[in-house]
């Protein structure tokens, strides 16, 4: 069964998606984008742990949780490393073409 909270959790992980691809073709750096999409996804199975509480829905609103909480520490350390950016040659502050 399908309930408005159930509704309200796809839509947040689906707005994600949207706004974590706009933030990767406007800005071009990966970490952003995946930082965005993972706090849309833990916002989503937060949402989940307003209907019945089960194990598995509180597992998977804790697993999001860790894994966001690792992917944050991940970006961190390897933020201003060059292997993050998608596109070669492309300054990630201002998102324009270097000069070979």
């Amino acid at each position: 069964m399908i309930t408005v909270v159930h509704v309200a959790a796809l839509l947040t992980a689906a707005a994600g998606l949207v706004v974590a691809t706009v933030a990767l073709v406007r800005t071009r750096r990966i970490s952003l984008s995946l930082a965005l999409l993972l706090d849309f996804f833990t916002a989503a199975s937060l949402l989940r742990l307003v209907g019945p509480l089960t194990w598995p829905v509180l597992g998977t609103a804790a697993l999001t949780i860790a894994i966001r909480q690792l992917a944050s520490r991940g970006l961190v350390a390897a933020e201003g490393s060059d292997h993050l950016s998608w596109q070669r040659g492309v300054d990630e502050q201002t998102g324009t073409r270097q000069g070979r």
